[in-house]
């Protein structure tokens, strides 16, 4: 990264005075087991559902006793074995005792005006009333009351353990309750920050989930034959293993687990790049300005070729596996455009950007544009279309760097990757190297 500061701050780190070597890669947020035993307490839950179907064909109840027994599961060692209530980040003192039911009520209004801002935006948008989200609008109808009414006494037993209370849904309370003096209104705005992202994005990987659950459900093992039919169900049962871990990321943010949001994408640039890989906005960027498809696939370029199809679709199921990794190593912290704790393990050991990286490689294989399909300049066209989406991706990449980076376990991490990364022999160019700051914003040199 070139000499960026954020917020017109300069980015600190712990070892500064150490030059850009950090002794050591920083701890991840998520310990590795942890995300492993979560993953076969996923599979098990679907093995279960898929396979007794004590829901019948509910797929809403189905989707819901999987997240559910999941969580329990990485919660449980989190809490447990990693004592992440013990964290500094959470914000908690278990050794302090201040109950107040007056800041209680007041936090249990903000999460009440949270939820009307983002019942607002699906009751106002008529994408939310299509039935592409109607299995995301019965999660919302069954959970809604419970979850409100556990949310008083949740509120309750975290805020007296708090040193700094008056958090932001304290400060949206107070704004809910028009007392309009005691308003941080930076707070409120990051608050709101905070649940436009989870509104938006819970929405989507939920209404996935289902969509892929059914299809499971749907499948008839019998076809199971031969290479093309165990790659195509392999390759749609990773991907329902990302959106299925992604989803319970967005659902599982609390304090006491240390995965709430503690800071959300604070620039147009990083939200704007982030969005345009998204519904509805992908549907408007993929097919008026990046439709870099050909229309002829990678598996009917390579039908009369077995071997090379053998190779290139195994190719693409590594690279779905990894970026499926990605997400499922996040354990329950998984979320766009928001710091939950820096993650260093798992395919974050060899890069700080493994997801984006095998997404774009398989784009590359999947769309084959390079493939002679009319003349050479459309050709040419289509590469550079897909090459358009790549540097989207990779400003996603470098939006997230600059946020992350108010965190000094991040510039450790990133820095710690400089040296020990996948990509270490290519540091020397200033746009895949990460750079730290001085208290003065000057950058440090490189011995």
């Amino acid at each position: 990264m070139n000499e960026r500061t954020v917020n017109s701050s300069p980015i600190t780190t712990p070892d500064a005075d150490q030059g850009d070597h950090p002794a050591s890669r920083p701890q991840s947020a998520t310990h590795g087991l942890v995300a492993a035993v979560g993953l076969v307490a996923f599979l098990s839950a679907f093995a279960f559902v898929r396979f007794r179907i004590p829901f019948g064909t509910n797929i809403v109840h189905s989707a819901m006793f999987i997240l559910g027994v999941t969580t329990a599961v990485i919660f449980l060692l989190d809490l447990a074995w990693q004592k992440v209530h013990l964290r500094s980040s959470t914000g908690l003192d278990f050794a302090y005792d201040d109950p107040s039911w007056s800041r209680t009520l007041t936090k249990f209004a903000g999460l009440l005006g949270s939820l009307g801002f983002v019942g607002l935006g699906y009751w106002l948008f008529p994408t939310y009333h299509d039935s592409f989200f109607a299995n995301y609008r019965e999660l919302l109808r069954l959970i809604l009351a419970p979850w409100l009414v556990l949310a008083i006494p949740y509120f309750f037993w975290i805020d007296r353990k708090m040193r700094e209370p008056k958090d932001g849904y304290w400060h949206m309370g107070k704004l809910v309750t028009l007392q309009l003096d005691e308003v941080d209104f930076r707070a409120v705005g990051r608050q709101l920050l905070a649940w436009l992202i989870k509104g938006y994005f819970l929405a989507l990987m939920f209404t996935f989930m289902c969509s892929d659950l059914t299809k499971i459900f749907l499948y008839d093992f019998n076809v199971l034959k031969d290479f093309k039919s165990h790659f195509a169900f392999f390759h749609a049962f990773l991907y329902f293993i990302d959106a299925s871990i992604a989803a319970l990321g967005y659902v599982m943010s609390f304090r006491l687990t240390d995965t709430h949001i503690r800071s959300s994408e604070p620039t147009m640039l990083g939200w704007v790049v982030t969005l345009a890989c998204y519904e509805p906005f992908w549907s408007l960027v993929g097919r008026h300005y990046l439709a870099f498809d050909t229309g002829y696939p990678w598996d009917a370029w390579l039908s009369n070729k077995p071997v090379l199809y053998g190779i290139w679709a195994t190719g693409i199921l590594i690279l779905v596996a990894i970026f499926a990794w990605s997400t499922v190593i996040f354990g329950a912290r998984f979320s766009n455009l928001t710091h939950r704790g820096i993650i260093t393990n798992g395919p974050y050991r060899w890069t700080k950007h493994p997801a984006y990286l095998v997404k774009n490689i398989g784009y590359w294989m999947l769309a084959v544009p390079f493939m002679p399909r009319g003349s050479l300049g459309e050709t040419l066209s289509r590469c550079l279309l897909l090459l358009g989406l790549n540097f989207i991706y990779f400003m996603r990449a470098k939006t997230e760097e600059w946020h992350l980076s108010r965190d000094p376990e991040y510039v450790r991490y990133a820095l710690w990757i400089n040296e020990h990364g996948m990509f270490r022999f290519f540091k020397r160019l200033p746009v895949l190297r990460h750079f730290a700051y001085r208290a003065s914003g000057k950058r440090l040199a490189r011995p």
